[in-house]
């Protein structure tokens, strides 16, 4: 019967649109996931990975600047006095207190919590050094001073810049991360588009295929006679 092959048909549509539909949702799910991990990969490259790294920069600066001044007050008769020279330390000292602390305030993979950890521990343990060198200046043993400046000073600012360079280096590595999930995302948005369109296309080919079975059903109906 005619009318029992058109409801199979529709039911076949139905279907098989239903599927596509569902089809249509978790993609446009999955693309929207995608950008919004991409936002927040380049949100996190910019705020937890481009800034701690100029702050490395700025905690570099204020580390070798608190050296030259020591170094010169050390090796001339002409620099600051002990009692100057404290306040300018001091001065650095705070700076670097304040970037460690904001540094710390972004989001941090366990490695770098250690590493930043053992970078604040080698910046307390010179500062110790540096106040030592002080106060042999200001007894006037300015050579004792130089020599442990120059010995354990030297060795421990080393220690110092290196766990500074260590993070340098895993910010770069989680960049490149990032980067990587983010052309990751992209990637997966784009495929999805293209099963989106191509799915469009087998609709439209449906409802065309529906239109044109009904025509052809339309067309095989025979005319009623009234017999009497």
């Amino acid at each position: 019967m005619k009318w029992t092959f058109v409801i199979q048909q529709k039911l076949k549509a139905a279907l098989l649109l239903g599927g596509i539909m569902l089809v249509v949702v978790v993609s446009t799910i999955l693309t929207r996931n995608d950008i919004e991990g991409i936002d927040k990969s380049f949100s996190s490259i910019y705020q937890d990975r481009l800034m701690p790294t100029i702050d490395i920069v700025y905690l570099s600066e204020n580390l070798y600047s608190k050296r030259l001044l020591v170094e010169k007050h050390l090796l001339s008769d002409e620099g600051l006095s002990p009692a100057q020279l404290e306040k300018q330390l001091l001065k650095h000292d705070q700076k670097i207190d304040s970037l460690i602390h904001v540094f710390s305030q972004t989001h941090m993979v366990d490695e770098e919590t250690k590493s930043l950890t053992a970078f604040q521990q080698r910046v307390n343990e010179y500062a110790g050094i540096e106040q030592k060198v002080l106060r042999m200046s200001e007894a006037g043993d300015k050579k004792s001073g130089q020599e442990l400046f120059e010995g354990q000073g030297t060795a421990t600012f080393q220690r110092t810049i290196g766990r500074l360079n260590e993070l340098t280096q895993i910010q770069s590595a989680i960049g490149k991360e990032l980067v990587k999930e983010s052309h990751t995302c992209v990637a997966r948005s784009q495929n999805l588009s293209i099963l989106q369109i191509s799915l469009a296309v087998v609709i439209g080919l449906m409802v065309l295929g529906l239109i044109q079975s009904a025509k052809i059903i339309k067309t095989d109906r025979q005319p009623f006679h009234n017999m009497n």
